[in-house]
């Protein structure tokens, strides 16, 4: 697959390609009916969000669904603009199929990726949670968080807070987005927030994926943005892209 010069295409909202303009329909929709059920007293995002796989609470499904939820209108805003401004080109770049394979699997494989981090952090933290608190933890933790209370002990908490956490967002899928963008369109200059001159998108999106990467490892004992997640869409983007480059005709 040859790289080529990106050049934006007008045309409103009636050029927006069918998959790109579906998935926006769906998350603004997903948002909608979160605000609404949440007003209510229904937690759709308990349902949907994607929860730690040894969760009573974890469903397979919530690795898809999760994309779908979002937490405020600033992260739903964020991600919807970048799907409209850079998948849309990648959608008539590749055409509607591999475009919504491409969203999917990088969909999923954040939320894997950011499982498996997180994964890892509890282990870290478990040798330091007292004894007599390990089988609490792992037998009412849940409960524990619902009652907006949590262990005194800073290791069972921390490690509370990870086991009950749930994600959301379509962030992993964006981050694959920049990914291939960058890959595909490498000379395009882009505009980024505190940068005031333009930087060329094989530049920007390595600069974007680093700062993910410090702030996850920074924030190690967690904090409320999945970093990982970001991180993992963008490898799975870009193992995705450089497949394609070697078996364009044979991967569907």
């Amino acid at each position: 697959m040859a790289y080529q010069e990106y050049r934006p295409q007008g045309g409103g909202l009636s050029s927006i390609p069918t998959v790109v303009k579906n998935l926006l329909i769906l998350n603004i929709l997903f948002y909608i009916t979160t605000q609404i059920l949440q007003s209510k007293g229904i937690d759709l995002t308990d349902k949907l969000g994607l929860h730690y796989f040894t969760s009573d609470k974890f469903q397979p499904y919530q690795l898809i669904t999760y994309m779908f939820m979002h937490g405020s209108i600033t992260h739903i805003l964020f991600n919807m603009f970048a799907l409209f401004m850079f998948g849309s080109q990648l959608e008539k770049y590749w055409g509607a199929k591999r475009f919504l394979i491409f969203y999917m699997i990088t969909g999923v494989g954040a939320g894997l990726i950011q499982s498996f981090v997180t994964y890892l952090r509890i282990r870290s933290l478990l040798p330091d949670v007292p004894a007599d608190q390990l089988n609490e933890l792992l037998t009412r933790g849940g409960q524990i968080i619902e009652e907006g209370k949590n262990f005194i002990n800073p290791a069972a908490a921390q490690a509370n807070l990870l086991m009950y956490t749930v994600s959301i967002g379509a962030s992993g899928a964006i981050f694959g987005i920049l990914v291939a963008f960058g890959m595909l369109f490498p000379n395009t200059e882009l505009y980024l927030m505190l940068i005031p001159i333009p930087i060329k998108a094989k530049y920007a999106v390595v600069l974007y994926g680093v700062v993910e990467l410090f702030l996850g490892v920074a924030n190690f004992a967690g904090d409320d943005v999945a970093h990982f997640a970001h991180v993992g869409g963008a490898i799975f983007g870009f193992i995705l892209v450089k497949f394609w480059q070697r078996n364009s005709k044979h991967f569907y």
